[in-house]
């Protein structure tokens, strides 16, 4: 295991980095959370067609470039670094993931494709108004069979489901948990927005009234994939955080450098040394924690299931610390809407959050390692 990238990772993470900070500086950030839709439609087309990041780790086969977790890790610390508004993670940590792990032929040849061309957005539909990622507690329904299926019932916190061109649903049939794909135009389907904490990352709620889907993998056969996949979105979100978590990191230290209290640097103060200091060992315990588990990712192995709630769970912690420290750090301009900190403490709350708290995966991985 080597944790060293190779200059062509490295190369990626520097083309990632100059592309955000030209396409999704600070002030775009905040107009495009501003609007309904949430995401530039330009950008998203380079980003997909010209960097190629929504295909990186599609099969070649299918449009992408076949790369692995590892790389898609220093995508999505770049993009949390930078706070990225669009629908990227919801594309690629979820909805495709979710097909690939269908493992149904005919529908990754169906729908990949058109994902990597940055021609189709998707969402992944799994908790519901409950608030629980426990697939087992699931209550929407399918009814059908021989590729006439319906589904009924209700899917909220679905995240960029407001411009998905395609919703990956889990819902229960008669043989178990299925997974389903359903086109955002599809008759009897009502989507709506939900407010939220973070703004830079829009959600909704969909009702399902008798809605036409298209059964993907086998009849009750979803609970394997959809449990990898949440596995492999936590570690995604997992190196998100390591990014947000790193700029905060960064941004504290020179606030540290510049500001001057006294007749000099508040950098000089023991209080804020102590809270800098904390703040990298943090940064950088979580970021071994999300390498780790990318690298785990790439490998198709059991211990991913470890790997992955291990990740997000210090990654959770470690970035809300790293945020909630930025505001300390900064003062009373670390509390106002100008200054960024809002935005990344914010994103580190809803972070903690998604996919279950800190708690419910340390319970998980309690549970897996049989404690």
């Amino acid at each position: 295991m080597n944790f060293a990238f190779s200059p062509e990772q490295e190369e990626l993470r520097r083309s990632v980095r100059r592309f955000l900070e030209d396409k999704s500086p600070s002030s775009e950030v905040r107009r495009l959370m501003e609007t309904e839709r949430g995401y530039d439609s330009g950008v998203w087309t380079l980003l997909a067609q010209q960097l190629g990041l929504v295909g990186l780790a599609i099969p070649e086969a299918y449009g992408g470039s076949g790369y692995g977790s590892v790389e898609l890790g220093i995508v999505f610390e770049e993009m949390g670094r930078a706070l990225y508004c669009g629908p990227y993670f919801s594309t690629v940590a979820l909805g495709t993931n979710a097909i690939i792990n269908s493992g149904d032929e005919s529908a990754n040849a169906q729908f990949l494709p058109a994902i990597a061309a940055g021609e189709a957005i998707a969402a992944l539909a799994i908790t519901e108004d409950d608030g629980s990622w426990d697939i087992n507690t699931m209550a929407t329904t399918a009814s059908g069979a021989e590729g006439e299926w319906t589904l009924s019932g209700s899917k909220s916190y679905v995240i960029d489901a407001l411009v998905a061109d395609l919703i990956v649903v889990a819902a229960r049939s008669a043989a178990g948990i299925s997974v389903f794909v359903v086109a955002s135009d599809a008759p009897n389907m009502e989507i709506t927005p939900i407010p939220t904490l973070d703004t830079t990352r829009k959600m909704a709620r969909i009702s399902f009234i008798g809605t036409p889907a298209r059964l993907i993998g086998e009849e009750g056969g979803g609970s394997a994939a959809l449990e990898r996949t949440l596995d492999m979105a936590c570690v995604a979100l997992a190196s998100e955080q390591v990014g947000g978590a790193s700029r905060c990191l960064e941004m504290s230290v020179d606030y540290a450098k510049s500001r001057i209290q006294f007749g000099r640097a508040i950098g000089s103060f023991q209080a804020i040394k102590h809270k800098c200091a904390d703040m990298l060992v943090e940064v950088e315990s979580a970021r071994s924690a999300a390498y780790y588990a990318s690298w785990v990712a790439d490998q198709d192995g059991d211990e991913l299931s470890i790997a992955a709630p291990l990740a997000k769970a210090f990654c959770s912690d470690a970035y809300f610390s790293a945020a909630a420290d930025t505001i300390q750090i900064h003062g009373g301009i670390g509390f106002t809407w100008e200054h960024d900190a809002h935005l990344y403490f914010k994103r580190a709350k809803a972070s903690q959050l998604l996919f279950g708290d800190a708690s419910y995966h340390r319970e998980r991985l309690a549970t897996k390692v049989g404690i």
